[in-house]
Order: C-alpha cells, then structure tokens, then sequence
C-alpha cells in the first residue's frame, strides 16, 4: 500500500512515517498541501492521511481539488478539531473516515486497512486464492496456513498483485509500492522480484497465478476471494 501523508507537524509526520514504513508501507509524506496535490498528479497512491489544519491551502480545498481531479483514492483526515460540524464539513468534502488527534498508531493503522479492503471489495482482512492466503493485518503469507517466508519486497508485490487480481499492473505501478517518489528506481528490480515470487509459489504450492503481459505489466491470475 502506498500511502500520501499530508501533516505539517514536522515530529508526527516523521512519527506517522516511521511507523507505517516499519509495517510494510510505502510512505509518500509532505508537510505542504500545494506539493501533495502536484504528487497527486504526478505518482499513484492507494490512500491518503490529511491533516485538516495546513499552512497556505487547508486540508479541506486540499481534498477538494483532489476529488475535482478525479482521484478515487480513500481519504483518512487527521485532525484535531473534534466537534461534528467539522467531521461533517470534511466527509462532505471527499473524505471517507476523520481521526481526531491524539490518536493510537494502532486505531489509525485499523481504519487505514479497513478503508483498502473497503476500496478493493473486501469485507475480511484475509485474501485468498486457492491454498494461498495473505494476512493484510500480520503482513503474512501462508500456504494451507503455514506460512511462506518472503522478504518484505516479495510481500508488498504480492499484496498489491492479489488486491488487484484480473487486472494488469505495470511495472511503474509496482515500483511505485516499493519506492518512495524520489528514489532512484531500478525496473529490474521488479523482475527479479517477480521471477522469486513465481519460484516460492510454485515450490510451496505449484501454483503459479502471476502472468507477464509482455509490454504491459503482470497480471495476478487467480481470482480471489
């Protein structure tokens, strides 16, 4: 998952960052609403934390300009204003859940994933294709229940590969879920990913759900549920 964080208090922003990175998320973080909308723009992101109370543009036109954009992704604000109009005003403006400071990392981490599965269609917190099953709450594959050792690399493609069955995911989109936007990007790094993958799971469960689209990416076969 990757995960555009809006927050200008420079201590949580790195506090939010840190934490999300240590459970396996790719964190795109700015503590101006100007640059994350250029972001926006710019790179794909799976879901969005915004800080309400921003310098020059405030969360709200923030959110606002995004949704005019088009952009579907969920939106988690964070705020410390906690009286109903305001939730009101932010969830009228696009946002899809508000989170009034201070908060637990752990509440926020609960809503981020129900939000994703929500997005995707998703109703657990268990994907599951055939003998294999990924933990969105542990970070965990596992193959008739035990588990399949994967870097965290291997586990962050085939998270965003199951979440995404049917569907063709480029190797910029898959870049994108191991990088933040201004790392030097390696697209060879994908396919040697990818080629790990495909070993694991087939010497684990001869399954082997990953197709490559020659000229546009690689498509997770099996249908999930």
């Amino acid at each position: 998952m990757k995960i555009l964080l809006v927050e200008d208090e420079a201590l949580l922003r790195h506090h939010l960052k840190t934490r999300l990175s240590e459970h396996e998320q790719t964190v795109d973080a700015t503590a101006d609403a100007e640059e994350a909308l250029y972001r926006a723009r710019e790179y794909h992101h799976d879901i969005a934390i915004v800080d309400l109370g921003l310098p020059g543009m405030s969360g709200l036109d923030f959110i606002r300009q995004l949704r005019s954009l088009g952009r579907t992704l969920p939106i988690l604000i964070l705020t410390a204003r906690g009286n109903w109009q305001d939730k009101v005003e932010g969830l009228s403006a696009g946002a899809d859940d508000y989170l009034v400071k201070p908060f637990q990392f752990e509440e926020l981490e609960a809503r981020l994933q129900a939000l994703l599965r929500r997005s995707v269609g998703l109703v657990q917190a268990r994907v599951t294709a055939g003998p294999l099953q990924l933990d969105l709450n542990r970070k965990q594959a596992l193959v008739d229940e035990q588990p399949l050792p994967l870097t965290a690399y291997e586990y962050r493609l085939l998270e965003y590969l199951m979440l995404h069955a049917q569907q063709v995911v480029s190797k910029d989109r898959l870049m994108e879920q191991l990088y933040e936007h201004d790392d030097e990007r390696d697209p060879n790094v994908i396919e040697v990913l990818i080629g790990r993958l495909r070993r694991k799971l087939d010497t684990a469960c001869a399954l082997q759900p990953i197709d490559t689209v020659r000229g546009q990416g690689y498509l997770f076969t099996e249908r999930c549920r």
